[in-house]
């Protein structure tokens, strides 16, 4: 069952709930269906998770966080899915929405500076930030909703296929 898959790679809930970084949540945190895997908290945490990973932003993960709660959503999952946009992915992500927002907006991609600076970045950050955050918005509303509806199909059908298995196994004997 997917509960098996996602509990082997889950952090003990108390371990979180004692973690100091979360003390300003108080008792938020001690909310029982915040660590819940079924199909819905998951998918919720699918949801929050692909989508806060796509918004170019400082603390992503507090922002996952504060998401889950109110929808009770698995909050590790949501928080531990936005390290999709890690160091090593997010240039290659943020560049697809940049690409993505200035097709949006039928403005011409920029080219690549011949020589990296300081100041040629902060340029390219005061000039094409609309592009970047339109795009991340349009990719993190599609991955949001891809990954809701995918991982409800899957555990759905996960659940089916193991209940079919028994069926056919007590019909054998």
């Amino acid at each position: 069952m997917p509960r098996r898959f996602f509990k082997r790679y889950m952090p003990h809930p108390e371990r979180i709930k004692s973690s100091r970084s979360l003390r300003f949540l108080g008792d938020l945190i001690h909310d029982p269906n915040l660590w819940h895997l079924n199909r819905h908290s998951v998918s919720r945490a699918m949801a929050i998770g692909l989508f806060w990973a796509m918004i170019p932003m400082p603390m992503q993960m507090l922002v996952a966080a504060a998401c889950a709660i109110p929808a009770r959503a698995n909050l590790p999952i949501g928080v531990g899915l936005v390290w999709l946009t890690n160091p090593f992915t997010m240039p290659v992500i943020f560049y697809f929405n940049y690409r993505i927002g200035a097709w949006l907006m039928g403005t011409p991609a920029f080219s690549m500076p011949e020589h990296w600076s300081l100041a040629s970045v902060s340029h390219l950050l005061q000039t094409e930030w609309q592009p970047l955050y339109l795009g991340s918005l349009v990719a993190g509303l599609v991955f949001a909703a891809l990954g809701f509806g995918l991982t409800l199909l899957y555990w759905r059908w996960w659940v089916g296929r193991n209940w079919r298995n028994r069926q056919q196994s007590r019909s054998g004997r």
